[in-house]
């Protein structure tokens, strides 16, 4: 086979996998307008499929920057991890599928990226409607996990909904602020460090203005792992 031949099909699948990864996240962002969990039925039947994981692993659960994570368990090696992320999933989601979500073997920690897809320009919830979401959602995660240390990553700035920062800064003030009342749950925020000058640094997302690029990802690995491994003292 030429090295022309080699390089067209090359070109063939590097297209594919751009379009079906076009198709993927526009149905998943048509699905994240809905506010009935239902949509998500066959991603959680899925995750409950896969059964609890290994015992004392990370457990992230959360939306599509979780799901698209691929490099999540290389970036917290040696420790094992559960990714339980399902794009497009709002914090009511995550309340409403909590049992599944949350279900694992003496996790080290729970990891928790949830509420961008709550705070759209089409669809901005207040921020008396997102702490009481954000409690309800603590409260069934503490019904089984009581005394497990909870991350939970701030909502993060994107192109794509900077018309409505100023609405998901209020919101994550908020939540921090309610966290800091709760034992054992903490608040990490990456948003200064995608943004530049200002506004989020267009090399930290993709083609979607939305989603985490591998830069974004990288970053997210150095603030997150870091955290995480100095609070558990984990090798």
């Amino acid at each position: 086979m030429t090295i022309k031949r080699i390089l067209g099909l090359s070109a063939v699948l590097l297209l594919a996998v751009i379009v079906y990864l076009f198709f993927d996240i526009s149905h998943r962002l048509e699905k994240a307008q809905s506010e009935d969990p239902l949509v998500w039925a066959s991603d959680i039947e899925t995750f409950a499929e896969r059964g609890v994981g290994e015992p004392q692993s990370l457990l992230f659960v959360g939306s599509s920057s979780i799901r698209f994570w691929g490099e999540l368990a290389e970036d917290m090696t040696p420790v094992p991890v559960i990714n339980r992320g399902f794009g497009g999933s709002k914090i009511g989601d995550v309340v409403h599928y909590a049992d599944t979500l949350f279900r694992a073997d003496n996790p080290r920690a729970i990891v928790i990226f949830v509420g961008t897809n709550d705070m759209t320009p089409q669809q901005t919830k207040s921020v008396d409607t997102m702490t009481a979401r954000f409690a309800a959602m603590m409260s069934a995660l503490r019904k089984q996990h009581p005394d497990v240390p909870v991350y939970y990553i701030a909502i993060t700035p994107s192109p794509l909904r900077w018309a409505i920062w100023d609405e998901a800064v209020a919101v994550n003030e908020a939540i921090q602020t309610l966290i800091s009342q709760m034992p054992n749950t903490h608040f990490i925020d990456t948003g200064e460090a995608l943004m530049s000058d200002g506004q989020p640094n267009p090399d930290n997302y993709v083609f979607d203005r939305l989603h985490l690029s591998a830069k974004g990802y990288d970053i997210w690995a150095e603030i997150i792992r870091s955290q995480l491994f100095s609070d558990l003292d984990l090798p």
